[in-house]
């Protein structure tokens, strides 16, 4: 399998085009031959550039190209090749994209690598998803969790991450999610005994997302609480592309983007706690650090965003909306954003009614809910400061409040923001009045103190991250490097952001 994967001769008319356009079977040799010489090397990189690669192929794998590939990398008659060749269909000999040839020239090698096993389980997971197979994906990602457990490999590690992915994402399909919790944490505890940090921070995410699924924020917050912490690796994987850390830089990109992620599930496990400023950080970090081609993980962040800033009291800026490829998404709200700004109640409930589905498709229903109050103190606030006396029952009908005694709800509404410092009046229960006290100058209260102040503590917290993002490599004030060696480090830099850049983030 180490050598070459031969090219037909160009002189035989028959497959003069397959000769000039690699069938994509051949690159499936050509990522084989990337992981066994990983596999031999224990270089970690190539085991992720192979899995990158094989993203790229997924809509063009079928059937009897994944056949010919499971006979080309796995022995014949051994355990793996009799699970797997159960799940691929047979297809006409017409449509198969096989070179013949080459997989006859072709002898599997003396003994079956593990990463190459693991490998062929990923491909036939991908393949019975995209197929729409679910429960045939199940089953396979179960076997390939059976047989992952026995495994201790550093180098499968890569592979393992994607195929507890898969695992996962294949139960949530057929809405069994719940079946395999336990499972998850034992995967979980034997990652963190094998210090596997990519499978921990993996599993840790999925789990996650699993408590969410059911609205178990609770136990969610409990495993957060006591996972190892994904902070550790926050800034570092976002600031550090440097020489001596090349051969890590795939794998840390991996990282990030499952850090991300973690950001999500944490700004929703504290909006649900009530921690909005949490809430929004998180939220906010993981919309900034995920990568353009993940909209609609990026729609996903927003919409939570947005949430919570209302929810703060603040109106999000209009260009959150405009962004490019989320204006149809993130138009219901939009809407509900432009009911809560103008203080509207009615307007508010329209909205809720008119985008109901939407909302509870988004399971950000609750959140709405919360927002009611909101709407009604910007209300109470416009009203206080266009009238500087109103009776309660001109407030009730403003505010459209449909209780059973609109005074009586009034009359709290309005005690309740006055004693929240929401508004700047008095309460005359005896006529039934609110007076609202002449607007003073705002430079004259503590307001551009605590804006100015805010900015400048994000300023320096994005500052020492930075600071704390710095490492080098050991022994650099005692070896200086050359000039040559400094113009060598900097071209192997730009040629793999280069390659980086090329690629599409499957990750998401």
């Amino acid at each position: 399998m180490t050598q070459d994967v031969e090219m037909k001769d160009h002189q035989t008319p028959s497959h003069s085009v397959s000769s000039a356009v690699p069938s994509t079977l051949q690159h499936l040799k050509e990522i084989s031959s990337i992981i066994e010489s990983g596999s031999y090397t224990k270089e970690i990189r190539r085991i992720a550039r192979a899995v990158r690669l094989t993203m790229g192929l997924r809509r063009k794998l079928t059937a009897n190209v994944l056949s010919a590939f499971l006979d080309f990398a796995l022995v014949p008659g051994s355990d793996a090749h009799a699970r797997l060749s159960p799940y691929l269909p047979k297809e006409n000999e017409h449509d198969m994209e096989v070179d013949t040839a080459t997989s006859a020239a072709q002898t599997p090698g003396k003994y079956l690598l593990p990463e190459l096993e693991i490998y062929c389980y990923l491909l036939v997971l991908l393949f019975l998803i995209d197929q729409k197979k679910y429960d045939e994906a199940k089953a396979c990602s179960s076997a390939s969790i059976v047989r992952l457990k026995n495994l201790n490999r550093r180098t499968i590690d890569v592979l393992a991450s994607r195929l507890y992915f898969y695992y996962s994402y294949s139960y949530e399909l057929t809405g069994d999610l719940a079946q395999i919790r336990g499972n998850l944490l034992a995967l979980h505890r034997i990652a963190t005994l094998r210090h596997d940090e990519l499978g921990q921070e993996t599993l840790l995410n999925l789990l996650l997302r699993n408590y969410l699924h059911y609205n178990l924020y609770d136990q969610a917050e409990k495993l957060r609480s006591k996972a190892p912490r994904f902070e550790a690796h926050s800034n570092q994987q976002v600031y550090i592309v440097v020489g001596y850390l090349l051969a890590f830089t795939i794998t840390i990109l991996c990282m990030e983007s499952l850090f991300c992620r973690y950001l999500l599930y944490l700004g929703k496990i504290r909006t649900i706690q009530l921690e909005y400023t949490d809430a929004k950080e998180s939220l906010l970090q993981a919309a900034r650090k995920a990568p353009v081609a993940a909209r609609g993980f990026r729609i996903q962040c927003n919409k939570w965003a947005i949430l919570v800033r209302l929810l703060l009291g603040e109106i999000p800026e209009r260009t959150i909306f405009m962004q490019k490829g989320m204006e149809k998404a993130l138009r219901p709200y939009f809407e509900l954003t432009n009911a809560v700004r103008i203080g509207d109640l009615e307007m508010f409930r329209a909205v809720a009614e008119k985008f109901a589905g939407t909302f509870n498709a988004d399971r950000t229903h609750n959140l709405i809910v919360r927002l009611r109050h909101n709407v009604i103190r910007t209300g109470l606030r416009n009203i206080s400061i266009s009238y500087s006396r109103i009776s309660l029952a001109d407030v009730a009908k403003k505010l459209g409040l449909d209780s059973a005694n609109p005074v009586a709800d009034a009359e709290s509404i309005v005690a309740k923001a006055i004693r929240d410092d929401a508004i700047d009046a008095t309460l005359d229960h005896a006529n039934g009045w609110m007076v609202s006290k002449e607007t003073g100058d705002i430079y004259s209260t503590n307001e551009p103190q605590i804006a100015f102040n805010s900015r400048i503590a994000f300023c320096l917290n994005m500052h020492n991250e930075a600071i704390r993002a710095l490492r080098f490599p050991p022994n650099t004030h005692k070896e200086k490097e050359s000039a040559e060696k400094r113009r060598e480090r900097h071209q192997q830099e730009q040629e793999l952001a280069k390659h980086i850049a090329e690629e599409d983030d499957d990750d998401f």
